[in-house]
């Protein structure tokens, strides 16, 4: 006799079906399958991160000692600031352009602008959100934003 109510593994269900989420990544969001303006894969996303944040140390080292008990908090509000003000302005940080992505509107709309990239870089900062992933594969802070971050090359 079946059980009713599933098991553990049978795991999560979403409640969407397979069709609604589209043939791959970034299609119900008019994005490309492959290659440029397609939806930059999680190891992506993690290296430019990575980038960003080891670039954003050696920044910090230029304000506080190596063995400073503030280094930590330095290195957090440098990498804030470094990425709200290149997303708003470039819309990618050096770690995203290094990398080769760049966040984008999936509204279709022109740059990301001063509001969004606020959002989206404190949304990063509590770690939780870009954790988070959504069957397209977007994070949460990218949903909450209206934006994704797509490859360039």
């Amino acid at each position: 006799m079946g059980r009713t109510t599933g098991s553990w593994l049978s795991g999560p269900q979403a409640g969407l079906d397979p069709v609604d989420i589209g043939a791959y990544r970034g299609e119900r969001l008019g994005l490309a399958e492959s290659g440029p303006n397609s939806l930059a894969s999680s190891w992506q996303r993690v290296l430019g991160l990575f980038v960003d944040w080891v670039l954003c140390y050696g920044v910090s080292l230029l304000f506080v000692d190596f063995l400073s008990p503030t280094l930590s908090t330095t290195v957090l509000a440098v990498w804030f600031v470094v990425g709200v003000v290149t997303v708003t302005l470039f819309s990618f940080t050096p770690g995203q352009f290094i990398v080769g992505m760049r966040v984008a509107r999936i509204d279709g709309g022109g740059s990301v602008g001063i509001v969004r990239a606020v959002a989206r870089q404190l949304l990063i900062v509590f770690i939780v959100p870009p954790l988070l992933n959504d069957p397209e594969g977007r994070g949460m802070h990218d949903r909450a934003t209206g934006t994704a971050l797509v490859r360039t090359r």
